[in-house]
């Protein structure tokens, strides 16, 4: 791994961290509006990493790192505890709740376009020659701005990804429990017993998910790009 790899991978490890710790303490924040406060009990609603990273050491902290240290790939996982029989009386709250997560990472990815488009507008940040999933904008001079720019890009892409990655309709991601606000109650019910009743089997439908995400990402980084720079041409 170079020096530039490193950097890299610790600047997308911090972002992650801090993104999902936004995510986790979005549900958290949302359940207790909604009338469960286990993972307010927890100490959950705080954007302080720790509370998340004690309820998940491995998927915050030994997943992604090791992932990084051995060929890049930034992997991880967190979660919040909540009431099961809150979600069974109150299913449409639940929904919420999962939606909620998805919601603070495409709340920062906006955060990041808009500075983006300040930075371009000082005339310190340009449009990069080449896109990619880490480069969404380049400084104008080679200096700090260099730094600034890799993280507000690493901002953009990683919250673009969590983001949509949750709400594919999969249990166990925010997408799956989000269903409760478009079908009836009774068959919110069926769906979150069916999905306590694959139990270990939530790993496998999660790489499928995965892997359908392949499918599926390629035209979300397409319009990302097209929305971010109206007049820039891709692909």
């Amino acid at each position: 791994m170079t020096p530039e790899q490193l950097v890299l991978g610790m600047i997308r490890y911090v972002v992650f961290l801090f993104s999902t710790t936004c995510h986790e303490a979005a549900h958290a924040l949302a359940a207790k509006i909604g009338g469960d406060e286990t993972a307010s009990l927890g100490g959950q609603v705080t954007l302080n990493p720790v509370p998340h990273i004690r309820r998940e050491p491995f998927g915050m902290v030994v997943v992604p790192i090791a992932g990084l240290l051995l060929g890049g790939m930034l992997m991880g996982w967190a979660s919040a505890p909540y009431d099961p029989d809150w979600q069974r009386r109150h299913p449409r709250r639940a929904g919420w709740m999962s939606l909620a997560g998805p919601a603070a990472n495409f709340t920062l990815m906006l955060l990041a376009a808009g500075l983006i488009h300040l930075g371009i507008a000082l005339g310190v940040f340009q449009p990069p020659q080449s896109i990619n999933f880490s480069n969404f904008v380049d400084a104008a001079q080679p200096g700090a701005w260099e730094g600034v720019a890799r993280v507000v890009s690493v901002f953009f892409g990683l919250n673009m990804l969590l983001g949509t990655f949750n709400l594919l309709p999969i249990p166990p991601l925010d997408g799956y429990s989000a269903l409760a606000l478009i079908v009836p109650e009774e068959t919110a019910h069926k769906l979150e017993e069916w999905r306590h009743s694959i139990g270990q089997y939530a790993f496998l439908a999660l790489l499928v998910g995965w892997k359908l995400f392949d499918y599926l990402f390629d035209p979300i980084f397409s319009l990302a790009i097209r929305l971010l720079y109206p007049g820039l041409r891709y692909g």
